[in-house]
């Protein structure tokens, strides 16, 4: 069976300049994975919703497609790949920019509970209103990204 592919030349174009250049290793080693083919391993099981050890054997392993994609978001990339779809379909006119909103996001209480509980001082931070604080000031031209944790992974 072929494999499926989720992106298109064209879409390839604008994505391939954005990612990290594989490093070569001085000592030798097993080469790395071509980036395309571990962003087509992360894209099916995104489409699939699929657990990482379904992933068909057409693509790299699952180990090596979740590592990817971990390491991708520490250095940013996807908010950056969402910038460049975002700015093409501006151009082209199909974003309807008078129908953004925020969303929200809210889970119903455990065990049916009613009443809310004492707020802890030590809970970690709310990821939505992260996310959202970040969005906002990507946005705005504000946005500092954090400092990338290995020095191998350079742009192109």
């Amino acid at each position: 069976m072929a494999r499926r592919k989720f992106l298109t030349e064209a879409m390839w174009e604008k994505l391939e300049p954005l990612l990290p250049r594989l490093p070569k290793g001085k000592k030798g080693g097993r080469p790395w994975v071509d980036n395309r083919r571990c962003l087509e391993g992360i894209l099916w099981v995104l489409k699939t919703g699929a657990s990482w050890q379904d992933l068909p054997d057409e693509y790299p392993s699952p180990s090596t497609c979740w590592r990817r994609m971990r390491l991708w978001a520490e250095i940013g990339l996807w908010q950056e790949i969402w910038q460049v779809i975002l700015g093409e379909l501006d151009e082209k006119g199909r974003l309807k920019w008078e129908e953004t909103f925020a969303d929200g996001s809210f889970a119903s209480a455990k065990k049916g509970a009613t009443g809310s509980g004492k707020p802890s001082g030590a809970r970690a931070r709310s990821g939505w209103l992260w996310s959202t604080a970040r969005g906002y000031l990507w946005a705005s031209g504000s946005y500092l990204r954090p400092r990338r944790r290995s020095r191998s992974w350079r742009r192109r």
